[in-house]
C-alpha cells in the first residue's frame, strides 16, 4: 500500500519533499506505520527513534502540501480494503490518524 502511495506522490507537485529513492522511502514509511499503529518496533529497530516532526523540519510543509499528501493517501485508501486487505473497520481511525499526523507536520504558514 505504501509503495503505491509513494508511486502516486512521485507524480505530484510535492515530489521535491521526498527522497530520491521512493521505493526505499515507502519501506521506511511502512516500518513507521507498523510501529506507530501498535505493531513491531520496525522503525526504531532499523532507523532509530521516529522523531517525525524533527525529521520533517528541514522541509517547508504548508497547508497546501498537507492537503495534497492527504488527498493522495485518500486515493490509496479508496481501494485499501479490496486491493490490500485493509480491515474496513479500521479505515476511519487510520484516516483520522493521518489527518492528525499531517497537521503536526505543517511547519510554515
Amino acid at each position: 500500500m505504501l509503495e503505491d502511495f509513494y508511486g502516486l506522490l512521485e507524480t505530484t507537485s510535492i515530489r521535491h519533499l521526498f527522497p530520491r529513492n521512493m521505493a526505499r522511502a515507502s519501506r521506511r514509511s511502512a516500518a513507521f506505520f507498523v510501529q506507530i499503529l501498535g505493531g513491531q518496533p520496525l522503525y526504531s529497530t532499523h532507523f532509530g527513534p521516529p522523531h517525525m516532526r524533527q525529521k520533517h523540519e528541514p522541509f517547508e510543509i504548508d497547508a497546501a502540501a498537507r492537503a495534497l499528501w492527504l488527498s493522495t493517501f485518500d486515493t490509496i485508501l479508496a481501494a485499501a480494503e479490496s486491493r490490500y486487505g485493509f480491515p474496513p473497520e479500521h479505515l476511519a481511525d487510520f484516516r483520522a490518524f493521518l489527518e492528525s499526523f499531517s497537521a503536526w507536520m505543517v511547519n510554515v504558514e
